[in-house]
């Protein structure tokens, strides 16, 4: 197998690190070699967290280069459009819908730009939507974005739905496996 690459982008505090983690359980639960690299910035603060995930036979490096993503799965809408550039020419990008302003919104010295879907598939993506935020809402957490994104990963995934479940009984506290496969199947069936 080919390595493959998808990047996990999104803002502090929505759980990308933890998603990464559980992507990368789940490949290597497959027989897979996987790298999986953090980069945090000022994740603390609100600012971007882009992991690394990459994948195949064998992988030299956690590395993605611009144009190299197989997929992007975007946590918050801004950051999706921030790293498209990254999105190789017949990857696929998968994105919340979320709004999170940045800081310089917030102090009024910028807007949030408006119809980045639009932008983005007018820019040539292959863009798969969905309000993330809704769905976690409803699976009985706001926090849960992060499973239910990997839930509409998976859609692009050949790995059974058991495969994921295990990753996630490996990966998540047993307290919060409920809530997080009602996510994960919420936005599997990808409403």
């Amino acid at each position: 197998m080919d390595t493959r690459n998808i990047m996990v982008v999104g803002v502090g505090g929505q759980g990308s690190v933890l998603a990464s983690k559980l992507l990368g359980r789940l490949l290597m639960n497959e027989g897979l070699d996987a790298k999986v690299s953090e980069v945090h910035g000022m994740s603390q603060r609100g600012g971007s967290v882009v992991t690394y995930v990459r994948y195949g036979d064998k992988v030299y490096s956690p590395v993605i280069d611009k144009g190299q993503a197989d997929i992007i799965v975007s946590f918050e809408l801004l950051e999706a459009a921030r790293w498209l550039s990254y999105l190789a020419p017949d990857g696929q990008l998968i994105t919340n819908t979320q709004q999170i302003k940045p800081m310089p919104v917030i102090v009024g010295t910028a807007e949030y730009p408006q119809n980045l879907v639009e932008k983005m598939t007018a820019a040539g993506a292959k863009v798969d939507a969905v309000d993330a935020l809704a769905l976690a809402e409803e699976a009985g957490s706001s926090k849960a974005v992060n499973i239910v994104m990997m839930g509409k990963l998976s859609k692009y995934f050949p790995f059974s739905k058991e495969a994921w479940v295990r990753a996630m009984e490996e990966t998540i506290p047993e307290k919060f496996l409920e809530l997080n496969s009602r996510a994960f199947e919420l936005g599997a069936m990808g409403r």
